[in-house]
């Protein structure tokens, strides 16, 4: 089977999940920017930061992400088929992200979506807290100028970014580490420099270590800009300090 070639991807420092690898949505809305059209992604190990990955697609449209040897990252084509909840508003999501829980306890605070310990401008700072629906969690969002291309809107890969981390809290409102095994998302209208954006993740479906979720981004007037579908898995192993050994992602 042939494969075509694209320019190695690399995933500089500021874009981290933990201190030593990718944040797994941002990694995700990378590799799916060289598909044409849907896409799962499956995250194999933790992205490596500041090293060159080779993506390659298949004639069948499979992508794949290597490091060295090593499959980071694969995707194949997708349908997403998801019922989203209605929005919540950008009051109420701000009032649910006073109740991060990230705000307690954060193993990894330099998240570039949700860590605390990054700065307006630097980190996304998206902090979902539970709204009054059970199992959902909501947070505001108001994009930058360092996510936004040329024409004032926001980069694909920071849209998957924002469909990443709500759907962790919505999974896990203790905290327990997980690890992001599956993402899917679709993108149906990119966000403008400074709009005000609500992101919404809630709970589908549990079964012993794994756990599915959806995650939705909305504009001020409670319009789907993007959705996606999370598969998360609890390892089957913990560091003492109860996250995941290998977490791709804060918290997982």
């Amino acid at each position: 089977m042939t494969h075509a070639v694209f320019a190695p991807i690399v995933i500089a420092q500021r874009f981290c999940g933990p201190p030593r690898s990718a944040n797994g949505g941002y990694l995700c809305g990378r590799l799916a920017a060289l598909a044409e059209g849907i896409v799962t992604v499956r995250l194999r190990v933790p992205p490596p930061l500041d090293v060159p990955m080779q993506p390659t697609r298949s004639d069948d449209g499979r992508l794949f992400l290597h490091a060295g040897d090593v499959l980071v990252a694969e995707a194949e084509p997708a349908e997403l088929s998801l019922d989203v909840p209605p929005a919540v508003s950008h009051e109420t999501a701000q009032l649910a992200s006073h109740g991060y829980i990230g705000f307690e306890s954060h193993p990894f605070g330099t998240c570039f979506v949700c860590g605390v310990q990054r700065s307006h401008g630097d980190g996304m700072r998206i902090f979902a807290g539970a709204t009054a629906t059970a199992g959902q969690v909501a947070a505001p969002w108001v994009p930058d100028a360092s996510l936004c291309l040329p024409d004032g809107k926001v980069a694909p890969e920071f849209m998957w970014a924002a469909l990443d981390c709500p759907g962790f809290f919505a999974a896990s409102d203790d905290g327990r580490a997980m690890l992001l095994a599956e993402f899917t998302a679709q993108v149906d209208r990119r966000a403008c420099l400074n709009e005000r954006c609500v992101v919404i993740g809630w709970r589908m479906l549990s079964a012993g270590r794994k756990h599915e979720v959806g995650t939705a981004l909305f504009d001020e007037r409670g319009t789907l800009l993007a959705r996606a579908r999370g598969l998360w898995i609890e390892p089957r192993a913990v560091s003492g300090a109860g996250k995941a050994e290998s977490s791709p992602h804060p918290l997982r």
